[in-house]
């Protein structure tokens, strides 16, 4: 199944009083594997870059003076992500601010429905922990020296990770139940199962055998494998 892990920057924590997006960075996952397809954009906001957002992930305002508006970029974000599910970190915070920059072009919300919000599930599973990414990634083992500032994309590659753990690990595709599997004969019937007309002569030689018993006599009447040589 594809899914799409999604991160933005922005100017500040709410949309609704003139807040922008500045970055929007976007993994492409198959199964929960990376394809090694991504969408990464830069995005001028319109505004001045207040201090604390600058500190967070390092985008001035000089730097993104020349990057395009959203309204230029908006078709093909919307055409990479398609109709598929969007795996995000603190998942309210990113629509928001997505769907406000969608407005103002007048076009169709992204619905919270096809959102799989990662710190719910992660608030599902380690309950009474703190479950920023920072910290799941030290949870899981994963290597975040990278992060020395916010960044879209690169979040959005370590949250591919994250997810996968949250799931079950990157094995989760393997199965390990044995498939039951009827067989059927010409009539229609099941096959009745074969049997074996004499058993299977023994694979282990007396030499062996012998000298498994003397190294078994070798650790004492209370070992274990005592009693497995009685049995035989």
């Amino acid at each position: 199944m594809r899914e799409i892990v999604l991160d933005t920057e922005t100017t500040g924590l709410n949309p609704l009083t003139g807040d922008r997006l500045v970055e929007i960075g976007c993994v492409e996952i198959y199964n929960r594997i990376p394809t090694g397809q991504n969408y990464h954009v830069y995005i001028n906001p319109e505004r001045d870059m207040p201090a604390e957002a600058f500190a967070v992930h390092g985008l001035s305002s000089e730097f993104l003076a020349d990057k395009p508006l959203f309204a230029a970029v908006a078709e093909e974000f919307l055409a990479f992500i398609g109709n598929d599910p969007l795996v995000i970190h603190n998942a309210a915070f990113d629509i928001g601010f997505l769907n406000a920059e969608l407005a103002r072009l007048g076009r169709p919300a992204i619905v919270f429905d096809r959102v799989v919000d990662t710190l719910s599930l992660a608030r599902r599973r380690h309950p009474g922990g703190s479950n920023r990414l920072d910290d799941l990634m030290t949870r899981y083992g994963i290597d975040g020296s990278r992060r020395t500032k916010h960044g879209a994309l690169l979040d959005s590659e370590l949250l591919a990770e994250v997810y996968a753990e949250l799931c079950g690990g990157k094995q989760t595709a393997l199965s390990l139940t044995i498939e039951e599997r009827t067989v059927v004969v010409a009539d229609g019937g099941p096959a009745a199962p074969l049997q074996r007309p004499r058993p299977l002569p023994p694979r282990v030689h007396a030499e062996e055998l012998a000298a498994h018993e003397a190294f078994v006599a070798t650790l004492g009447e209370g070992a274990l494998w005592n009693g497995y040589v009685a049995e035989k």
